[in-house]
């Protein structure tokens, strides 16, 4: 049935709202979530007791199905005590002085315990748990049952898709490379895993056996009746929503994406160390052409030190300006808006 992913999630209108990492906001999750699909809040970095209080404040925010998103441990994550940052902190010594700010010391640990987190999300029970990097061990995935939490998995390759699919979560998303933010692949480099859309969405429906959500490249009805064209049961939207209002984006980042048609998208590992996609500025080339990138998750610490002064500042040159390649599209300001065009493309 077309709307079997309406009917695993409990939801009326099978639109999933892109989580962000860093840029979530309980308001828009909650919008999109009322509107009758599924809100969706990137957890990244958070520590568990913020896990707690947001999940507390999205449980507040509205009655209708929420989701949370975890990134899972890759395998190749650096910390404090075993990378050598100094060439890069000479390198970025330029956007600090830009931003205002000092040169920083490292932190005892760049990001939380995967654990700690989804302890916290088990005691918190959203209604589904979203993860991306990676397969959700068979542990994660019976505390998830346990607590009736759905778990859906983001593959950017068949490959990844199957894997996901045999260790048993309930949906997955096929993100295309024109998806904006990190390229989540876990399987291969993700400059190997580039496939389109258009290519991936049909291939993974054919090689799975649970609901596929299209992701990437989408933003208005066109896209949505392309995706359910393909096979999709759902599609999943984050630079549309993005540009709105309800969105934690700066109002310098929504600028850049209502000005995206006369611009265009880039894949960078500059600003996190990681394959990601977004429009180009000022860091991004500064960055690369200094050459010198510590690898995840220290370089995303450092810049993250620049991008907190920038977003207070205003200036959108230091910011991470994460966008797909659709963001040309996203012409509406209100997160209630978006939501009605994308239904209107959905056939049921």
């Amino acid at each position: 049935m077309v709307d079997r992913l309406t009917e695993l999630l409990g939801i009326d209108t099978p639109i999933v709202l892109g989580p962000f990492g860093g840029l979530s906001s309980v308001a828009l999750a909650a919008a999109v979530s009322d509107g009758g699909g599924l809100g969706s809040f990137g957890l990244y970095g958070y520590a568990p007791q913020r896990i707690h209080d947001t999940i507390a404040d999205l449980r507040g925010a509205t009655t209708r199905p929420i989701a949370v998103n975890l990134w899972m441990p890759r395998g190749d994550e650096v910390t404090p005590d075993t990378v050598e940052v100094g060439p890069v902190l000479d390198a970025l010594a330029p956007l600090f002085r830009r931003a205002g700010v000092p040169r920083p010391t490292l932190p005892p640990a760049f990001l939380p315990a995967v654990a700690d987190q989804l302890a916290a999300v088990w005691a918190a029970a959203p209604d589904v748990l979203s993860v991306v990097f990676g397969v959700p061990d068979a542990g994660t995935l019976a505390a998830a049952r346990d607590r009736g939490i759905r778990v859906i998995g983001t593959a950017t390759s068949v490959a990844e898709a199957v894997a996901l699919d045999a260790a048993g979560v309930d949906a997955i998303v096929a993100t295309g490379m024109e998806a904006g933010g990190h390229r989540v692949s876990f399987l291969r480099d993700p400059a190997a895993s580039l496939v389109g859309t258009f290519a991936l969405v049909p291939q993974v429906v054919d090689a799975v056996g649970v609901p596929v959500i299209a992701a990437g490249g989408i933003a208005d009805r066109r896209g949505v009746a392309a995706a359910f064209s393909l096979g999709a049961s759902g599609v999943q939207v984050g630079t549309a929503f993005l540009r709105t209002t309800q969105s934690a984006a700066t109002a310098a980042h929504r600028s850049a994406i209502a000005g995206a048609a006369d611009t265009y998208t880039v894949l960078t590992r500059a600003m996190s160390g990681r394959l990601a996609r977004g429009i180009p500025n000022s860091a991004v080339r500064e960055i690369e052409a200094a050459g010198a990138i510590a690898p995840f998750p220290a370089q995303n610490w450092l810049t993250g030190v620049f991008r907190q002064a920038a977003s207070a500042a205003g200036d959108a040159e230091l910011l991470s300006l994460w966008a797909g390649q659709a963001a040309g599209l996203s012409r509406l300001d209100d997160a209630a808006d978006v939501l009605a065009e994308l239904r209107a493309g959905v056939p049921f």
